[in-house]
């Protein structure tokens, strides 16, 4: 019984993951009806609290970074950051949305532009438009979900030496009960979504790579290579994942991000580069006016399709990531201080996101509008998992440039699924930092089998709506965990102000 105790969020996370992989296979229909009404209703009925959240969110970030609690040290006083700033940003950027801005690159702004949210589409107000939203959704907001998921798990682990879970930040409020049921039940649902949100990215990531092979190398593009494709990467995430953070995971996202900076440099040689320097000021203007208006946009006495198609999916995805995402880079970021952690996850992956889209997203539509090019535009915004491929084929060097984003692709994949193993891992042997090698590697076989056999049912789409579907529950979650963080700041500082006045006496 007591082994059993020890293991039962693994246990029980396995047995409830069997049991929902065997309702996708024999019932898909059924899951796909449950699941639909779920997330529906979510969006339809409660729009307005993924709206209200994230918004609060980028404002908490944004408070922290100025408050008086920038100065407490994720840890000790003396401890010193485990990774140096450029391997620990390239972590946190490759499991935070790496793979996301390589698929969507491309594919955003050009899909806005032919459907924007408000106006025609193919003007010129429609591109200026397309760039707008498309730096709303991957910038403040996304990243301060992270920030704040991240910097409280970072400081209960290691300023109050509690285990690596999910649990632990609610210590200010539940107490020793995080050891009890109830955060057994959080720790469970935290592995239940971080599983199936990871086995829906590899689903979605294998038909990307299939279809960089089958552009670049004249594979077939079938369900047979898909199935290839992620038994390969599983084996290559496996052994990396037994290197350990320190060389497996940074060498990949070191790898990942050198890869990156060649690609935007080409392009930006390549492309039209005016055009691409404008675009980024312009649109970081636009961004910044239109800032709170974006936020809260909910069209009350309108058609909302639009908002709740793009937005409030955005926003929900982002908020199912969290607990993956946020225990990773806490796990990564001891030694920083919150007002380094909070500049490091948020402001600084912001910039970088707005500037990749800059490049990929203004040459696509330099091509498209100056070259009134609207069949290309319909074709990229229809074929997505080809779009940053088929960007590619328009611009000198088409060749080579495939290759580096086939190699990119390649290895945020394998990235995202090592560090989702590590995660899980973590999650699932009582927040231990350094999980077995048995148990990553359960989990690594676990999530591609899952994505796999949902890709060969055709329940990969269902999974999606399921995961998306679970982040409400979990964004009241996040409010708590907020006001559990104040609550541990405040008695971080008066700790660190009984210790002045011990001194001084």
């Amino acid at each position: 019984m007591e082994k059993f105790k020890e293991k039962s969020v693994f246990i029980i996370s396995l047995a409830l993951t069997l049991i929902f992989i065997l309702w996708g296979i024999f019932f898909t229909d059924n899951l796909a009806k449950v699941t639909n009404i779920i997330y529906t209703g979510s969006i339809d009925y409660l729009g307005w609290v993924y709206i209200g959240t994230t918004f609060f969110f980028v404002i908490f970030s944004i408070y922290l970074l100025f408050s008086k609690y920038g100065h407490i040290r994720l840890g000790k006083p003396t401890d010193k950051p485990d990774f140096n700033t450029a391997s620990w940003l390239a972590m946190l950027f490759g499991a935070g949305m790496g793979i996301g801005i390589v698929y969507w690159g491309v594919a955003e702004p050009v899909t806005h532009y032919t459907k924007p949210p408000y106006g025609e589409g193919y003007t010129i107000d429609a591109a200026n438009t397309a760039m707008t939203y498309t730096f709303f959704h991957w910038g403040l907001h996304p990243w301060a979900i992270y920030t704040v998921i991240g910097l409280a798990l970072a400081f209960f682990q290691y300023n109050k030496r509690l285990p690596a879970s999910i649990s632990s930040v609610f210590y200010p409020v539940l107490k020793d009960r995080i050891n009890g049921p109830i955060g057994k039940t959080i720790d469970i649902l935290s592995v239940f979504a971080t599983v199936f949100g990871i086995a829906t990215s590899l689903g979605l990531g294998a038909l990307q790579v299939t279809a960089g092979m089958h552009t670049i190398f004249n594979a077939p593009d079938t369900l047979l290579v898909q199935i290839i494709v992620i038994i390969v990467a599983t084996v290559i995430f496996l052994i990396s994942v037994n290197t350990g953070l320190e060389r497996g995971i940074q060498y990949l996202s070191n790898s990942a991000m050198i890869i990156s900076f060649a690609i935007l440099l080409l392009i930006l040689i390549l492309g039209p580069t005016l055009t691409i320097v404008k675009v980024f000021f312009n649109t970081t203007g636009l961004y910044l006016n239109n800032f709170i208006q974006m936020s809260l946009r909910l069209r009350p006495f309108g058609e909302g399709e639009w908002i709740a198609a793009w937005t409030l999916f955005y926003w929900a995805w982002w908020i199912a990531w969290a607990p993956f995402v946020g225990m990773f880079i806490a796990r990564i970021s001891r030694g920083r201080t919150v007002k380094e952690f909070v500049i490091g996850v948020l402001i600084v992956p912001t910039i970088g996101t707005c500037l990749w889209m800059s490049i990929f997203g203004g040459a696509a539509l330099d091509l498209v509008v100056h070259n009134n090019n609207h069949d290309l535009a319909t074709y990229i915004s229809e074929n997505v998992s080809l779009a940053i491929f088929t960007f590619f084929d328009q611009l000198p060097l088409s060749t080579f440039l495939g290759i580096l984003g086939f190699a990119l692709v390649a290895i945020y994949y394998i990235t995202v699924a090592d560090t989702a193993t590590f995660v899980l891992g973590m999650l699932s042997e009582g927040g231990t930092l350094n999980p077995s090698n048995k148990i990553k590697m359960t989990w690594g076989v676990i999530q591609s089998a899952v994505a796999a056999v949902l890709l060969i049912s055709g329940g990969l789409e269902v999974l999606q709506t399921a995961s998306i579907a679970a982040a409400l529950p979990f964004a009241f979650i996040m409010l708590v965990m907020s006001y559990s963080l104040l609550k541990g700041f405040n008695g971080e500082l008066e700790i660190q102000r009984r210790k002045k006045r011990v001194k001084e006496t």
